[in-house]
C-alpha cells in the first residue's frame, strides 16, 4: 500500500509540476491618466522603462487600451515575466532602487506618478 501511495504521490507531482514551473508571470495594473497625460506620453515612459531597466531583469511591459469595455477611462499596464520567481527578483529590485533618488527605477516611477494613477494591482498566471 505505501509503494502505490508513493507511486501516486510522484506520478500527481509529475503532472503538476509543468504547470507551475514553466507559467509566465502577468502583472496587471489598471491605470487612470491624467488629465495633463495622454495615452502616447504613458507609451513613451513604458517604452523607457522597458529599454532602460526591465531587460536586466526579465520583464516586459505592453500597454493595453480598452477598445470595447465597461470601462474606457483606464488604460492597463501587463508586464511579463518567466515565472513568479522572475517577478519577485524585478520587483525586489524595483523597490530598492526607489529610495535612490538618481536610480532609473526612481526617475521612472516619478514619470509614471505624474503621468496616472494605478487604480489596482493583480497578478496572473499564464500558460
Amino acid at each position: 500500500m505505501k509503494k502505490i501511495n508513493t507511486l501516486i504521490a510522484t506520478f500527481t507531482i509529475m503532472i503538476l509540476t509543468p504547470f507551475y514551473t514553466f507559467a509566465d508571470h502577468l502583472d496587471v495594473i489598471q491605470v487612470e491618466l491624467e488629465e495633463n497625460c495622454g495615452f502616447n506620453q504613458y507609451l513613451a515612459i513604458a517604452e523607457d522603462f522597458n529599454n532602460n531597466w526591465a531587460k536586466e531583469y526579465d520583464y516586459k511591459v505592453e500597454i493595453l487600451i480598452p477598445v470595447q469595455s465597461n470601462d474606457l477611462k483606464s488604460i492597463f499596464w501587463v508586464g511579463r515575466s518567466s515565472d513568479a520567481v522572475a517577478f519577485g527578483k524585478a520587483w525586489e529590485a524595483w523597490v530598492s532602487d526607489l529610495g535612490k533618488s538618481d536610480s532609473v527605477a526612481s526617475i521612472l516611477s516619478g514619470r509614471f506618478d505624474k503621468c496616472g494613477n494605478n487604480m489596482s494591482r493583480r497578478s496572473y498566471g499564464a500558460y
